[in-house]
């Protein structure tokens, strides 16, 4: 799919800087520890299933052991496949808070000869904001890890993180590994990548807006790397057959189709190296590519290009793409698979030949999809892609049959290389935005997310069985909001190309487009709110960039339309669950708490001089009750009002608050489970509270952290214990009470 205007793509360099703030701690005595020292029982954590979602940007096979594979992702960690279990198992769901950064893998490898060893370059960003990046190293495939801080910067989540590997262990010493940057050049370890400096003699020049190095190949003894940065008519693979000495490999090619090397791959039967080429590094932006091969023994290139980028499909449209991903078969000589890559005309495919390149197939034109273990990736048609984004395609060494590839959404695998099904379980990389935990229904979650839109999960542990919302289908979820009073009533907004705003009378299953929207729903939309009851529409306006519109109120579901002036332009509005006449708003400018009293018709100030200055502050409203709202305003604390937000007292056993929710109340108690993403001086975690927040106790643990958790939490009304995170890259984790 295309990447919509706010896809997580797009807006996550604008919210992960502000995740990263140092953390301010909960009272001391406040907080009990994650080894709950008080008799509670310890949390058990899952993913609600909905299988993949994400850009797989990477995958490894093992060469000398049967049904050792790795994945990689450009936000949600890495994976280890676990043959026996047929699921994908994370691999870096400790990291935590403050190591959000490294969620994002921008590199992987493994050692032929130590087959426990596994190796990740891990750094989502390469901007002046974000952290410097890391070398995760284990002797146990992933288990355990040692880690080591580089002094560079990587970029797992910007352009050309389908390209690589960047990673890779010397041919000649397994002590030996190189690692290519984008920005500061080759670099080198020869402690197992436990000290790092820049290779010497490496004769390309990096810059700080470059690409740098895409990719590391070993050819038996000879490692190739390429560079990213030659403009189409300099060099842009080198070689070294001593590890000290760098040259050009000479002959290459040269010209737009062949500017940026994507892969590379080495038949060891012909001593061929494949390599992918594209005028951008992509996975977006790439118009025309191209294949080649060189015989090593003689230096000798030849183009084996598929199908020449630049005919005209039926549809009249320009059949513009590049060339991605590249795999050989270990066991039969001149096998080889490469995939398209950006070829939305005519939709990308693999390429498939058995004589070096001299004919290809095309496996998409046989190809038998069948998605019905993850339903949304038809997209609300009645047949699914075969895929986009595919710059990660991988051979079994031990199977020739088994083939499989990685799209923007999911890794689809087969094993005779016509029938497709995707490979995903236990993968799970949504960024998820909205959670609401319906009070009664079979669903016991509705989710929204950055690029699948909303979901009704009837069934935790399975894909919903409808896919994403259509009717109309949006890819990136803005808002989600049901009416407390009325809960088979939902409203969502978020980008898409057939209306932004839809409304659902069965709690979530079926939807209908608003009969109308806001001009500016298309460009910029926001969140939404139903009052308690459902009579009333409050839909704010905040256009990617950031630029905030006025909201607008329709009290006939969505048929007409009126600018609510009063209202803070990009708020969230948050309705009273018990007044349909009350509806409130944060002014996260100003730090001024608005109400409305006449069904959000003109809002007015109660509560002002609070927290200020951030957009990521969240407003709350505790369930069955007026006017009880909760303020999370990060290292500020938390604040509570009873008033209807007249006036705020902060909450003295909590110094940091990131995001907070509700569910159902403990045995005993009068007030709902709080759930929240809080501070303590060392680390912030999940929490829980049983009375009315006097107390916390911690309910994840070290193991289960996932990076960034800030965007939203909720409990469960039914479920007494059981809580729904969103994570920035791993879906949406549920915890309950062993």
């Amino acid at each position: 799919m295309h990447a919509s205007p706010l896809s997580r793509r797009a807006v996550l360099a604008g919210t992960a800087a502000a995740a990263a703030l140092t953390a301010v701690p909960f009272t001391p005595g406040h907080a009990r520890a994650a080894e709950h020292p008080d008799g509670a029982r310890p949390y058990r954590w899952r993913n609600v299933v909905i299988g993949g979602t994400g850009f797989i940007t990477g995958v490894l096979f093992h060469p000398r052991v049967r049904g050792l594979a790795y994945a990689r992702t450009d936000i949600g960690g890495a994976y280890r496949w676990d043959d026996r279990a047929a699921r994908w198992v994370p691999l870096l769901d400790h990291l935590g808070w403050d190591d959000w950064n490294l969620l994002g893998v921008e590199a992987m490898a493994v050692d032929p000869a130590h087959p426990d060893r596994l190796y990740l370059a891990c750094g989502t960003y390469a901007q002046d904001w974000a952290g410097n990046g890391a070398i995760l190293r284990s002797e146990d495939r992933g288990a355990t890890w040692q880690r080591t801080d580089l002094t560079v910067k990587l970029g797992a989540n910007e352009d050309g993180r389908g390209a690589g590997e960047r990673l890779l262990v010397d041919p000649r010493d397994s002590d030996t590994l190189w690692l290519g940057t984008r920005h500061d050049g080759l670099w080198k370890s020869t402690d197992r990548g436990a000290t790092w400096a820049p290779a010497t003699g490496f004769p390309a020049t990096p810059s700080a807006t470059g690409q740098g190095v895409t990719l590391l190949v070993a050819a038996r003894r000879t490692v190739y790397a390429g560079w990213g940065d030659a403009g189409g008519t300099a060099p842009n693979l080198f070689r070294t057959p001593d590890g000290t000495t760098w040259q050009p490999v000479p002959g290459q090619p040269s010209g737009t189709a062949a500017k940026v090397p994507i892969r590379a791959a080495y038949d060891r039967h012909t001593r061929e190296l494949y390599v992918t080429y594209a005028d951008a590094p992509g996975p977006n932006g790439q118009s025309t590519g191209s294949v080649h091969k060189l015989r090593t023994t003689s230096d000798r290139w030849a183009e084996v290009t598929p199908v020449e980028p630049g005919g005209t499909p039926p549809d009249g449209s320009a059949d513009s793409f590049g060339y991605g991903g590249v795999a050989v078969d270990a066991r039969r000589p001149g096998t080889v698979v490469v995939s398209t890559n950006n070829r939305w005309a005519a939709v990308d495919t693999l390429y498939r030949t058995t004589d070096g390149g001299r004919t290809w197939t095309s496996l998409k034109d046989s190809a038998v999809l069948d998605v019905s273990e993850t339903p949304y990736l038809k997209w609300g048609e009645e047949r699914p892609k075969f895929g986009w984004w595919i710059q990660a395609v991988a051979l079994d060494p031990f199977d020739s049959q088994h083939l499989v590839y990685g799209t923007g959404a999911t890794l689809y695998g087969t094993r005779d290389l016509r029938h497709w099904a995707p490979r995903i379980r236990g993968l799970e990389e949504a960024s998820v935005t909205q959670l609401i935990s319906p009070p009664r229904g079979r669903a016991h979650l509705l989710s929204g997310s950055r690029d699948i839109g909303v979901m009704y999960h009837e069934r935790l542990t399975a894909s919903p069985a409808r896919g994403m919302a259509t009717n109309p289908v949006s890819g990136s979820a803005t808002g989600l909001a049901q009416a407390a009073r009325r809960p088979a009533y939902v409203v969502r907004a978020g980008w898409g190309d057939h209306g932004n705003g839809a409304y659902s009378h069965d709690g979530g299953i079926t939807w209908a487009p608003f009969a109308s929207q806001p001009g500016i729903a298309k460009d910029a939309p926001g969140p939404i709110a139903t009052n308690a009851d459902g009579s009333v529409l409050l839909w704010s306006f905040v256009h990617w960039d950031g630029t905030r519109y006025a909201a607008h109120r329709s009290a006939d579901n969505g048929t007409t339309w009126s600018e609510v002036p009063s209202f803070p332009k990009g708020a969230t509005p948050v309705a009273d669950p018990v007044d349909p006449m009350l509806l409130y708003a944060y002014d996260t400018d100003a730090g001024t708490l608005l109400a409305s009293t006449d069904g959000g018709r003109a809002f007015t100030a109660r509560a002002t001089g609070l927290p200020a200055g951030d957009a990521q502050f969240k407003l709350v409203a505790a369930p069955g009750r007026s006017g009880d709202l909760w303020l999370s305003t990060k290292w500020n604390g938390l604040h509570r009002s009873t008033d209807g937000g007249a006036t705020f007292t902060k909450v003295d056993s909590c110094w940091a608050s990131h995001t907070l929710g509700f569910g159902k109340a403990a045995d005993g108690a009068g007030y709902p489970a709080i759930y929240q993403v809080g501070s303590t001086e060392a680390i912030t975690a999940v929490y829980r509270s049983d009375d009315e927040a006097r107390s916390w106790t911690r309910i994840n643990d070290d193991h289960h952290q996932w990076g960034w958790t800030g965007e939203t939490i909720t409990g469960d009304p039914r479920v007494y214990g059981r809580v729904y995170l969103a994570t920035n890259g791993r879906g949406i984790q549920y915890g309950e009470p062993r």
